[in-house]
């Protein structure tokens, strides 16, 4: 070793002097700081590029050194090349932006540096794409300085170089081209005419070969109009204009190029679009638009074509004229795109719609003219799929219209409505739609799906809150659709707009249908809808979230009331589909009284309960136009209800429920409607009468969720009718009935012997008594027995079908029930939410926590889920952690306590510790009731608490959680029973030490030792054993929940001696020394700190040089393997008798093989098996063998 090193150490010395180094890119002389610049410049992060980019500028500016500007053009033009690509635009940017602020550098001489240095005709073959992406950067830059159009040769010679990079396409595709574009559009008409037009003559006369060139062309003759004149056309390219029909089969190839080109894009090429505009300069668009686009480019397959002509068909928008729009949006680039949303609706599909739809909001958005916006519009609701528009009913972008061109859109739909002119429509029908309907459409049902996207196209109008409309507007739509819904016209007359226009087709009642859901959709926005104008007391009153009311403060609904009363009392004019009998008429009348009294009442002072009757007596009268049968009797009780309401209390009978019960009862009639209106309206009303409600209502409305008992008779007078299913079922009747007889499984025993019966009466099936197998029926009796099994078969359908009719009906019962219970626990919400603090609160806990546990236990569907999820977080938000609460129970505490006793010994003896969490929060709560709230108490103050019992209550669960395995109870909830009554902890004290010291199970020993000082007592036992696995948890646990008692010992001011703590802490550190670093060590350091006690600073010795070359051993050599490294095969040595004992005893028991690499114990890889596991199962593997070779010995030896 020593020779070698000798012999190292003279061949150095023997070298030659190396010369001195020399700077010769003169780096040595820049400081560090401008430097890094470069370095930032080249860093992909853009910010990072962008800040240095400016720096840089900034400080050659500061240091005016003429090096270290040559030295920055010359370190920038080399980062031009850069193998990073996102190095490249850095130093494009950066080049370009020096170029821009000193102007002392020649663009020539940055021109100059840029072609020696990326010279495409010297550099290696690897290197030429970074020399072509050099030049054109370098030309980029030299753009971007804002110079070039200052040197026209320096522009010449641009040009000229970017049309030699232009045949590096795989490299820089068509971005030569593109900056040629640019060039061209910063460049004087001059110095075109004079520098680059003879340079671009090549390019200029193949325009129709690529679309790069065709748009060179288009710009220069669009920027340079007075050059390229018809008469330079017609010497470039052979004619004077570019849309000629000799030139279209080439402008078609081209397009296709382009579309080909940007299919990745997603975008609109820019020749495209600059060829349309040369066709409407030249006033040749329809010959472009008819045989370049619909004759060459719809002609393809769908894809990028159809893709580029609808892109061109949306941003041609805004430059045509009115007529041109009209002519362009009845064609059949409107028709393939209304093909395409149809095909594109099926999953996995490219949807070009949310693409249109921005085109079509940008043009009515930038439209000033109300006709083109109106055109727009309608063309696009004319686009419709076998009279169905393509276009969604709720479409966003009429909230661009003016306010003329959208009233004028309205009156256009409702003329449709009316008259639905088919005809004028731009229809199509898919190739599978085609297929499926060989009879053709009919027009019924084409009439019948156009009316079905009017009405909620209507509505929408209204709903949308961003369309600028007026109330003149909304009351227009709203009369037209109720008008259609519940009336129809006799006789015009100028006071009823609506009987003027009659309908040339009549409404079926499917139609109807969708007109009456679509109104009471309409009604609950107009609930909510906010105050309409722009005035500053509109804007005021806004802001105070006035909702549901029209300028003068009438309810939307009211209007549609009187308006309804109007058509009523005219039934010349205006006949009911559904007249009223005089019953029905009566309680009509009565109800417009009822609310007349009330508004004359509210203007002398409005109250929540006359708000309330008010709201309900609207609701329930607009919805006797739907089902009066069923609402005659709930008008009834509401109006006896609202004149006990306003009787006085001397002169109520005691035997009379309470006004609040009956409307309460009326609540849960109306939420059995599914009618998001219906709902928002009985929640109102129910807050307003909050203050009012007497425990019987409140228990009406907890039994609904817990006993599943529909109430009131009225529950299913509003359910909806299922007309449009009941179409679907006859058409598919056949199916219907396969899919039953699938659904039955196996046969009906029933069923098989009735078919014997009738096989054996009409001797088709033999018996043992006649034998006669080889007879066969005449032809009369076969008809006979196919009749008769038909007629079997057909019974057995019915059967079938009615099993599954009645189990879709349970089905659809049991989600209504729990959309109905859904529903109900809004009223809970509301009353907990106003009324937190009432007594009559102490009543849900008990039912809403059997609705949890049943919830827990049942079945879990979504709708399930979502009512679990809900009453839950009503029970822990609103009722257990809401800030108002019951403060005064009264002379029920031992009722209360009677409940907390009960909650808990259930919160024991559940299965499941989730639910058993929400039973012991409800203990909580009634502790923290019973206690009561005074302002300024200390935390000793109890109230009414019963202590004594309290304590002996949740000392029962303790000894459960600690005693049982399987305990539902945790930790954590006593903790938080101790942490909000101290008291109870103090008084559980005993039980739990008791259980920390002499536990059963070792694992529970420590699950709730954070609450004496005396449970670390038993950590003397830990500490001789202290490093066994499981008693350092244990001991870790300990430590943890010591520092929890004494950080609340202190902070709380608490009268708990901590000195006995303090000594056993105290005899842990001398036995354990606790000197290192890990999570058992910080937190004994992190209680000790609350007595004064400082982790002691270690002082580290720093270890000499000899020592560590003692400590370090001699690195091995490389390159071979040891001896006892090599593998040796020993099986071949042995005959095969004897390999399994050779297997057996190669590896001694408890010791790892010689030539087997030792691995990290502490380091357990995937799947590998433990020392004791691998030996076990090594020994029961040749156990096996063994008896296995046995029995074969054995098997060959009988054989």
């Amino acid at each position: 070793m020593a020779t070698a090193m000798h012999l190292d150490m003279g061949e150095i010395e023997n070298e030659p002097v190396r010369p001195k180094i020399t700077d010769a890119k003169g780096i040595l002389q820049q400081n560090r700081e401008f430097l890094d610049f470069f370095w930032d410049i080249a860093k992909p992060e853009q910010e990072i590029r962008l800040k240095a980019i400016e720096n840089l500028i900034q400080y050659l500016k500061k240091s005016e050194k003429v090096d270290e500007l040559k030295y920055t053009l010359k370190r920038l033009v080399d980062g031009l090349a850069h193998t990073r690509e996102a190095a490249r635009p850095g130093f494009s940017l950066a080049l370009g932006q020096v170029l821009s602020v000193f102007e002392e550098v020649s663009l020539r001489t940055a021109f100059d540096q840029i072609k020696e240095k990326h010279n495409l005709a010297t550099v290696k073959k690897k290197l030429i794409r970074n020399a072509a992406f050099g030049n054109f950067f370098g030309v980029l830059a030299l753009s971007q300085s804002t110079r070039l159009p200052k040197e026209p040769q320096v522009v010449l010679e641009c040009v000229q170089l970017l049309q030699s990079l232009s045949l590096h396409r795989e490299h820089l595709r068509d971005l030569p081209r593109k900056t040629m574009v640019d060039i061209l559009s910063e460049t004087s008409e001059e110095v075109f005419e004079e520098v680059l037009l003879g340079a671009l003559q090549t390019d200029l006369s193949s325009a129709f070969s690529t679309p790069e060139q065709l748009q060179l062309l288009l710009v220069a003759m669009q920027k340079f109009p007075q050059v390229l004149k018809p008469k330079k056309l017609k010497k470039l390219l052979g004619t004077s204009t570019i849309i000629t029909m000799d030139n279209i089969p080439k402008l078609t190839e081209v397009l296709k190029m382009a579309a080909r080109s940007v299919k990745k894009d997603r975008l609109l090429p820019a020749v495209a679009l600059d060829l349309l505009q040369i066709s409407l300069k030249e006033d040749n668009f329809e010959l472009f638009w008819r045989e370049t686009i619909i004759n060459g480019m719809l002609k393809e397959q769908p894809g990028p074509t159809h893709y580029l002509s609808y892109r061109l068909l949306g941003s041609a928008l805004p430059l045509l004229t009115l007529v041109q729009l009209k002519q362009v949006l009845n064609g059949e680039v409107m028709r393939a795109y209304g093909e395409h949303v149809v095909s594109a609706q099926l999953p996995d599909r490219f949807k070009f719609a949310p693409e249109m739809e921005t085109y079509v909001g940008d043009f009515l958005q930038g439209c000033d003219e109300p006709e083109k916006q109106l055109a727009v519009v309608v063309a696009f609701s004319l686009l419709t799929n076998q009279g169905y528009p393509v276009v969604p009913s709720f479409w966003r972008v009429v909230q661009h219209l003016r306010p003329t061109a959208l009233q004028s859109y309205v009156d256009w739909l409702k003329d449709m409505f009316l008259n639905p002119q088919l005809d004028s429509c731009l229809d199509f029908s898919t190739r599978r739609q085609k297929e499926n309907q060989e009879g053709g459409v009919q027009r019924e049902n084409c009439i019948f799906r156009l009316r079905k996207w009017i009405i909620p196209r209507l509505t929408s109008i209204v709903e949308n809150n961003q369309v600028k409309r007026e109330e003149d507007l909304v009351m227009d739509v709203a009369r037209f659709v109720f008008f259609h819904a519940f009336f129809n016209a006799k006789k015009a007359t100028p006071d009823i707009p609506e009987t003027e226009a009659t309908l040339s087709v009549p409404l079926d009642e499917k139609t109807r249908v969708v007109i009456i859901n679509s109104f009471f959709g309409l009604l609950q926005h107009m609930n909510h809808l906010p105050l309409l104008g722009n005035s500053p007391e509109v804007v005021a009153r806004n802001q105070r979230h006035v909702q549901g009311v029209t300028g003068d403060g009438s309810m939307w609904i009211y209007c549609l009331v009187q308006y309804a009363n109007a058509l009523l009392n005219q039934p010349k004019y205006a006949q009911s589909t559904q007249p009223f009998s005089p019953e029905q008429r009566q309680t009509w009348d009565s109800m417009l009284a009822s609310v007349r009294t009330l508004m004359k009442k509210s203007k002398k002072g409005q109250t929540p309960e006359t708000s309330a009757f008010q709201q309900l007596f609207l609701l329930v009268g607009i919805h006797l136009f739907k089902a009066p049968e069923d609402l005659v009797d709930l008008m009834k009780d509401l109006q006896n209800c609202m004149e006990k309401a306003q009787e006085k209390k001397s002169k109520k009978k005691a035997t009379e429920p309470h006004w609040a019960e009956v409307v309460v009862d009326i609540l849960l009639s109306l939420l059995s409607q599914p009618s998001r209106h219906i709902r928002h309206v009985c929640r109102t009303v129910f807050s307003n009468i909050c203050p009012h409600v007497t425990a019987r209502a409140l228990t009406a409305i907890l039994d609904v969720m817990i006993a599943y008992i529909l109430y009131p008779k009225y529950m299913y007078y509003l359910l909806p009718q299922e007309e449009e299913q009941s179409d679907a079922s006859d058409d598919d009747s056949e199916e219907g009935e396969d899919e039953a007889m699938e659904e039955g499984g196996e046969v009906d025993q029933n069923f098989r012997i009735e078919l014997m019966k009738v096989l054996q009466n009409q001797g088709a099936l033999a018996t043992e008594e006649d034998g006669s197998d080889d007879d066969e029926l005449d032809d009369e009796a076969m008809m006979k027995l196919d009749g008769s099994i038909a007629a079997l078969f057909l019974e057995q359908k019915k059967k079938m079908q009615a099993k599954k009719d009645e189990k879709d009906k349970l089905k659809k019962e049991k989600t209504l029930v729990r959309d109905f219970k859904i529903k109900v626990l809004d009223l809970v919400e509301v009353f907990l939410a106003k009324q937190g603090s009432s007594p009559l609160v102490l009543g849900m806990v008990e039912p809403l926590l059997s609705v949890i546990e049943s919830g827990m236990s049942s079945e879990s569907d979504q709708q399930e889920q979502d009512f679990l999820r809900k009453a839950a977080d009503i029970f822990k938000n609103q009722l257990c952690r809401a800030k108002q609460y019951c403060k005064t129970v009264g002379d029920r505490q031992g009722e209360l306590h009677d409940l907390l006793e009960k909650l808990m010994t259930k919160a024991q003896k559940l299965s499941d510790s989730s639910v058993s969490l929400y039973f012991f929060s409800a203990s909580l709560y009634l502790v923290k009731v019973l206690r009561g709230g005074v302002p300024g108490a200390s935390l000793r103050f109890m109230g009414n608490v019963d202590v004594e019992r309290v304590s002996d209550i949740f000392k029962g669960a303790l000894r459960s959680f600690m005693t049982r395995r399987k305990s539902p109870l945790s930790g954590l909830m006593f903790i938080d029973l101790f942490n909000r009554f101290p008291v109870l902890c103090v008084n559980l004290l005993e039980t739990a030490v008791e259980h920390i010291t002499t536990g059963i199970r070792e694992h529970q020993q420590v699950r709730l030792a954070g609450s004496s000082p005396q449970q670390l007592g038993s950590l003397e036992t830990v500490v001789e054993t202290a490093k066994n696995k499981v008693v350092q948890e244990k001991l870790v646990k300990a430590l943890e929940l010591g520092l929890f008692l004494v950080k609340n010992v202190n902070q709380q001011k608490l009268s708990v001696a901590l000195e006995p703590l303090k000594k056993v802490l105290q005899s842990m550190r001398e036995v354990l020394g606790f000197r290192k670093t890990g999570q058992m060590e910080d937190t004994y350091w992190a209680v000790m700190k609350h007595f004064g006690v400082i982790k002691p600073k270690r002082d580290r010795i720093r270890k000499t040089k000899e020592d560590q070359a003692e400590l370090t051993a001699p690195k091995k050599k490389k390159g071979f393997l040891p001896e006892t490294k090599k593998r040796k095969n020993r099986k071949k040595q042995l005959p095969v008798s004897e390999q399994g004992a050779a297997d057996a005893n190669t590896v001694p028991l408890g010791k790892p093989e010689q030539g087997k690499k030792k691995r990290n114990k502490n380091k357990k890889q995937p799947g590998e098996e433990t020392p004791g596991q691998g030996l076990a199962k090594k020994a029961k593997m040749t156990q096996s063998a063994v008896k296995q070779k046995k029995k074969k010995q054995q098997g060959g030896g009988g054989e």
